[in-house]
């Protein structure tokens, strides 16, 4: 019991984070690596909860009247061929390689921090050469999603807001519609190669989904100041972890 309450605290505060800004996969994979799940199972139950978290947010956003599927959907499916692949490999990759390479995330996300400037806030024309290095870059966050996972939501805000300009309510608000449609070819990989822990999934899907609720409406009656602030919190906490 106190096992699963502890479970489903992570997953409150990780679908909170993941909606709100990203990380909170960097929050539960090494709690349940922790709690003695293999890295691959871990990877696999995590992946669980990010499609409950992310099904919870969406209807939250459609709720609230943030919807625009169509575009949502556009950029997913550029994502799903990466995240097929990339799911393959992670059930596949060594241990102590794919603690290496959650390490070297942090680093990127605190590079990233430091060196992207400000966005435009509006929408305007954008160019043939960005979409086409969006799209590119959707490719590649598919094969992260699909591999790791942890970081995935900062690679698409960093996509959306600063290549493509879109304000961070939307933002998040396309970011949890395309990791609900990538993560479900990568579960299907994790469930068919036996690589999911059912009753942890199920109590950490239970927080995840709580927290991406919350998250939801934080995000749309707040504005873009409580995103920058709990984005900016993020990566101050994952830089303390890289430190630690």
């Amino acid at each position: 019991m106190l096992f699963h309450l502890l479970v489903f605290g992570a997953g409150l505060l990780a679908g909170f984070l993941n909606v709100m800004a990203f990380g909170g996969s960097l929050l539960t994979l090494p709690i349940l690596i922790f709690l003695g799940l293999p890295v691959a199972v871990a990877n696999g139950t995590n992946r669980f909860a990010i499609l409950a978290q992310n099904v919870a947010a969406v209807s939250s956003f459609r709720r609230l009247g943030y919807r625009d599927a169509r575009t949502g959907i556009r950029y997913a499916i550029a994502t799903i061929p990466g995240a097929v692949v990339g799911a393959f490999a992670a059930v596949r990759v060594d241990e102590d390689l794919f603690r290496a390479i959650l390490a070297a995330v942090l680093v990127l996300a605190v590079f990233g921090l430091l060196t992207s400037g400000r966005s435009k806030e509006a929408q305007g024309k954008i160019s043939r050469g960005a979409q086409l290095a969006a799209l590119t870059a959707f490719f590649a966050i598919g094969f992260y999603g699909g591999f790791i996972q942890a970081g995935v939501g900062f690679l698409l805000m960093l996509t959306m807001h600063h290549l493509l300009h879109i304000d961070l309510i939307r933002t998040n608000m396309h970011k949890v519609l395309i990791v609900l449609v990538f993560s479900v070819p990568a579960l299907a990989v994790f469930i068919a190669t036996g690589n999911v822990a059912w009753p942890t999934a199920l109590a950490l899907a239970a927080g995840n989904a709580t927290g991406a609720t919350v998250a939801t409406h934080v995000s749309v009656r707040g504005g873009e100041r409580p995103i920058r602030i709990v984005v900016g919190v993020a990566l101050l906490i994952m830089a303390v972890r890289l430190v630690w």
